[in-house]
């Protein structure tokens, strides 16, 4: 069995030795230009189009929960993926305890004025101020996958009322599920905190504008998870001067790394992390991809395939 592995940051010799211990037998090794050798795995984070191109694989694993960037450029090289090779996406493998830990930190850090108080701090005044109630703080949820839901699971112990939305019917327990564009304003009222899980796909991009914002309940909090192209952030800016939107925590941006002289770095209300929500583990996501080939390999069904026309 032959395997390719490109990552732009990832030690790739590192990744080879947990590889090589994993599916012993198989030859890994990382891809160079000019490598046209044969294979039959390919493991990736945002390939050159010439790695994969008019290659006959047996399937290409995105070393992430995301598989945006791939399908962004087949759809400018179609050549490179036959469509016929099965696409794999990272479904957990650690991540998902990540986003619980993020979401519900930063929850509990609203919900508890923690915010408030460090702004009081910083004018060195000592003053008590009002509880919020947890009927009144609804947290509602973008996106219902694998990630969504044990986001939604994490919070369900908190107390807090749950929603979310996502393209269609979801079934969590202690959650409300909202599904379609027909109930995305339902969804959105009344909703205090607005956490975004949502796939990057040609209908989601610029979803978090000022009208979806401007039907958050008041003083409303905004969570970006998942895509900085899900965030219009000059509206979102506006929402915030407005007051619709009391704060921000977000993780990922249209451009990585943020530039030093976009305006979000200054604005009081909100916090940034850089892209670090949930990273890629690679012991948990090698063995993931290690029983994914075997079942391959057998004939097996395999969860994480890719629907290219959805775009997750």
């Amino acid at each position: 069995m032959q395997i390719i592995f490109y990552h732009p940051t990832f030690d790739g010799e590192y990744w080879l030795r947990l590889l090589s211990d994993a599916l012993p037998g198989a030859n890994v090794r990382v891809w160079a230009p000019g490598d046209d050798a044969p294979a039959d795995y390919a493991l990736v984070w945002r390939p050159p189009v010439e790695m994969l191109k008019g290659r006959a694989l047996k399937g290409v694993f995105s070393l992430g929960a995301g598989v945006d960037a791939i399908l962004n450029k087949l759809k400018a090289h179609p050549e490179m993926l036959a469509a016929h090779i099965p696409l794999l996406r990272l479904e957990d493998t650690g991540m998902g305890l990540q986003m619980r830990e993020y979401a519900v930190s930063q929850v509990l850090h609203w919900f508890r004025r923690f915010d408030d108080y460090q702004a009081l701090k910083q004018q060195a005044k000592w003053q008590e101020l009002d509880e919020y109630h947890r009927e009144d703080f609804t947290i509602g949820i973008l996106g219902a996958g694998v990630l969504g839901s044990q986001v939604a699971e994490s919070l369900r112990q908190w107390g807090f009322p749950l929603r979310s939305w996502s393209r269609s019917r979801k079934t969590i327990p202690g959650v409300t599920s909202y599904a379609g564009k027909d109930e995305m304003g339902d969804f959105l009222r009344g909703t205090r905190v607005l956490i975004n899980l949502l796939p990057n796909t040609a209908e989601t991009a610029g979803i978090i504008n000022l009208s979806l914002l401007n039907q958050l309940a008041d003083n409303s909090y905004v969570m970006n998870i998942a895509r900085g192209a899900h965030v219009v952030e000059s509206e979102l800016l506006q929402a915030l001067e407005s007051g619709k939107v009391k704060a921000a925590m977000l993780d990922v941006f249209h451009q990585e790394p943020l530039p030093a002289e976009n305006p979000l770095w200054a604005h009081p209300r909100v916090a940034i992390t850089p892209h670090v929500a949930a990273v890629t583990r690679p012991d948990e996501a090698i063995a993931w991809i290690a029983r994914t080939i075997g079942q391959i390999e057998r004939g097996e069904a395999v969860s994480g395939l890719v629907d290219r026309e959805r775009g997750y």
